[in-house]
């Protein structure tokens, strides 16, 4: 008998890829979602929202997304590292367009062009960027500029951010006072009380086959809570761990007891007040070390996109979660995954349905080498160590990845070492 037989379930209620089916619409969703829809019928329309990690954003801009009508035409921009010129070119692509090895004003004109366009056949145009906050103050600049395109009647694209809340903070910076200026509506998405949380645990069980409440005890809430601080993400994953434990011991409900041994299976702590809810959701990458490598993604050849990785897990797939995003029949969900710390860097299928390949060769685990090339489907992953090249000359790279404005940062940080320089220069002679 397996674990669904044996809960009476038909599918996995608390599994961690998102999937709107099973969206519970708390009074915050609600309203997050209402102001997302918001940017349809106006015409500046233009929505922040931001929420903690695992609060359900990507789940809510997936059934958002489910019931748009056929004349609103839409880009998901979810990998946010980028360059403003890359953004851009993130940005075509999700249309349709194939904008690589363009200046940037080429790739300006072109997405001008299609916005009025898109408007002059009665069409809506809404961009969506997840995981905001990882923009660029540049970015983010760029962001401005092209919510103000307009006809001469009405702005034709409508702009939705979505981010953790260092967002909100970004956004509070003076250098970005014109782009806060233009945001219609903010809303920040908290964790679930216990009323709520006790809805959304009987929600997930009731879409997954499971329509009476007799599977967890009710004590079992408000330790769950506890453990969880209310966070969709932990409580998902909480669940499906006692869930698994209370299978394992062939036990058809849930105590306290086991709730509590499936905490401590993971490791975790209780939440208090003064203590970070995400400190018990795993940590996938280390954004403040250098990159240690980088992946191309090319398409029969063509380059689609690039992407520097640094220290921590990224995993790759078509579903818009993936912090390595690929839009394709070939690509699983969750795909493959890459592992880079200092010693190297792995990259690991995740039981995907064609698999991956180094040459012809299908591998489960592979060790990563400068050069390798790693097939899923139509569409290779070239990899590069970037770990040696750490004390190439700047002037290398940007003339390679970086556009214009990207050269002006590194000529000020030259200026700024100069002007260090200069100072101690002159602290030494007085001393002298």
């Amino acid at each position: 008998m397996s674990y669904l037989e044996h809960f009476k379930l038909n599918e996995q209620p608390f599994r961690l890829t998102p999937d709107p089916e099973f969206v519970y619409w708390s009074k915050q969703h609600a309203r997050a979602k209402a102001y997302m829809e918001s940017t349809i019928w106006l015409a500046d329309g233009f929505v922040v929202i931001t929420g903690e990690i695992g609060s359900g954003k990507t789940t809510l801009l997936q059934a958002f997304l489910a019931e748009l009508a056929d004349d609103i035409v839409y880009a998901v921009v979810s990998q946010t590292q980028l360059t403003p010129t890359q953004f851009l070119q993130a940005v075509l692509a999700e249309f349709g367009f194939e904008p690589f090895n363009k200046r940037k004003v080429e790739l300006l004109d072109m997405l001008n062009m299609f916005l009025i366009e898109q408007y002059s056949n009665g069409k809506k145009v809404v961009l969506i960027v997840d995981e905001a906050q990882n923009l660029s103050k540049k970015v983010l600049e760029e962001i401005r500029m092209l919510s103000g395109i307009e006809t001469h009647k009405e702005k034709v694209l409508r702009i939705i951010l979505a981010g953790q809340p260092e967002l909100r903070e970004k956004l509070e910076s003076p250098r970005l006072k014109q782009l806060i200026q233009r945001v219609r509506l903010r809303f920040h998405i908290g964790p679930l009380d216990l009323r709520e949380m006790h809805e959304y645990i009987e929600h997930r069980l009731e879409v997954a086959g499971h329509g009476k409440h007799d599977l967890f005890s009710e004590d079992c809430y408000d330790c769950i809570h506890r453990y969880t601080g209310g966070v969709p993400r932990l409580i998902n994953t909480l669940c499906d761990t006692a869930l698994l434990c209370a299978y394992a011991e062939q036990k058809t409900s849930l105590t306290q007891a086991d709730i509590i041994a499936a905490a401590e299976e993971l490791g975790w702590k209780e939440v208090s007040d003064d203590h970070d809810r995400s400190a018990n959701l795993p940590q996938l990458t280390t954004r403040h070390s250098a990159p240690l490598c980088s992946v191309q993604i090319r398409t029969d050849g063509h380059l689609v996109s690039e992407y520097n990785l640094k220290s921590g897990r990224v995993v790759i797939g078509r579903a818009p979660d993936n912090e390595i995003y690929i839009k394709s029949k070939f690509v699983s969900r969750h795909h493959a995954q890459i592992v880079c710390n200092e010693d190297g860097c792995i990259v690991e299928d995740l039981n995907s349905t064609n698999g991956i390949f180094i040459g012809n060769r299908r591998v489960k685990k592979h060790y990563l080498q400068d050069g390798d090339v790693v097939s899923l489907g139509i569409h290779d992953l070239v990899f590069r160590d970037l770990q040696d090249d750490q004390d190439e000359e700047l002037d290398d790279i940007v003339d390679e990845e970086f556009d214009d404005e990207i050269i002006d940062e590194l000529e000020d940080e030259e200026l700024d070492d100069d002007s260090m320089d200069d100072e101690e220069r002159a602290a030494n002679d007085s001393t002298a």
